[in-house]
């Protein structure tokens, strides 16, 4: 019995007097074989068969049995209440920018618009890192499991897909037709209108759901990822039927560019979830107002450098344009995702997730796409417009929905 109890954590000592802080002289320590009905459960972030609390964390009761390792180690580890304690602030923490971060967005949006040269710092080269940077965010909250099961939801991934380059490029290419039918805009504008819904998913879609649905969160990067990989075929296909114009992508450079943006920063984060988790302890309270801030540089960024173009006689017409198309967009995925997953148990966060992935595209890379292979800068505003329009309405949607979840 005796290297059998060696091998359980103390569950409690019933020798241990709290009035006055210490053991009597001479006491054995005795383990208990009954769960405390005081012993406090810990907070989980891994998704699990607990209950749902609110921010749509799991949380479960884990057992006091847990192997001890040395008696150093163990006295050099953190005891379960100061992690939970941990765990429960980084919460709160995250719960917060969920309020915080529609108002931040509107806020850098002004601001660019006011004062443009508040932004104009932050160049295209610092894009893929600030994005790079959202994604290690997400990967530290996760683990390679929440992936695997990911993974395992084709149907789900292929509903993504659909939305991502189905239906999203069938409402470009109409309000692309309406704004040089009815709006008698230039046809370079209806044609940014049409990029803008030739491209791939966005990394601050993965971001929105992180903040709204956690557990979601590799789903949605899973998704993004595809819609990715496959845009070097994709995104030229639909511009040539689309557009009429054949973009010549650089298949090896968006490769990359995947690897830098998504899968190197997520990798990161999980092996240091995995291997250093005092340390990712540490870090995480730091990593939301840190993401925020990121994601205002992101959407402050593009409209200051292309604010004449934003600003000129075409620029509200290209507002109400895009508003509507995101605005579909947003609507056709929930509804994509409400019709096809009416049966599962978890249709709400499904819905949330494929609409952010829906209404939510990299914009930036249309912008880059415009600059580099039309020579009508007028192509570039959509694109430009589109990522403030598209952080605006997603991130509202972020604060609204986080708040009945």
């Amino acid at each position: 019995m005796a290297p059998a109890a060696a091998m359980l954590r103390r569950a409690h000592f019933p020798s241990f007097h709290p009035s006055t802080g210490r053991r009597p002289r001479g006491s054995a320590d005795r383990v208990s074989l009954l769960l405390p009905a005081t012993s406090p459960p810990r907070v989980s972030w891994q998704q699990g068969s607990g209950v749902a609390t609110r921010g749509r964390v799991w949380a479960n009761v884990s057992s006091p049995f847990e192997p001890d390792g040395a008696g150093e180690e163990d006295s050099l580890s953190p005891s379960p209440q100061v992690l939970e304690h941990s765990k429960v602030d980084f919460l709160k923490i995250l719960k917060s920018a969920n309020t915080v971060i529609p108002h931040v967005v509107l806020g850098s949006t002004i601001l660019a618009l006011v004062y443009p040269p508040s932004f104009t710092w932050f160049t295209t080269r610092y894009y893929a890192p600030a994005l790079g940077f959202l994604m290690f965010a997400v990967g530290v909250n996760s683990s390679v499991e929440d992936f695997i099961e990911a993974i395992k939801r084709p149907d789900a991934i292929a509903a993504g897909y659909i939305g991502q380059f189905i239906a999203k490029p069938f409402f470009g290419f109409l309000f692309g037709t309406l704004a040089v039918a009815t709006f008698n805009l230039p046809t370079a504008v209806g044609a940014g209108v049409m990029l803008v819904s030739c491209v791939s998913g966005a990394q601050l879609s993965n971001y929105a759901t992180f903040l709204t649905d956690p557990h979601m969160a590799p789903l949605s990067i899973v998704m993004t990822s595809l819609s990715t990989a496959t845009a070097v075929f994709v995104t030229p296909t639909l511009s040539y039927l689309l557009i009429g114009k054949k973009l010549p992508v650089d298949i090896i450079g968006m490769m990359s560019s995947i690897v830098q943006i998504v899968v190197a920063p997520i990798a990161a984060g999980l092996l240091l979830n995995r291997f250093l988790p005092r340390l990712c302890s540490a870090i995480q309270p730091f990593l939301p107002p840190l993401s925020v801030f990121v994601t205002a540089l992101c959407v402050g960024s593009p409209l200051a450098i292309n604010i004449k173009a934003v600003l000129s006689p075409y620029g509200l017409s290209i507002v109400l344009l895009l508003l509507a198309f995101h605005t579909t967009s947003f609507v056709a995925g929930y509804h994509l995702a409400g019709t096809w997953f009416r049966k599962s148990d978890d249709v709400k966060a499904l819905q949330r997730t494929i609409s952010f992935e829906t209404g939510m595209q990299s914009s930036l890379l249309a912008l880059a796409l415009a600059n580099r292979f039309f020579p009508d800068p007028l192509v570039g505003v959509p694109p430009a417009v589109s990522v403030v329009l598209m952080s605006l309405m997603g991130f509202g949607l972020v604060m609204v929905w986080s708040k009945r979840t």
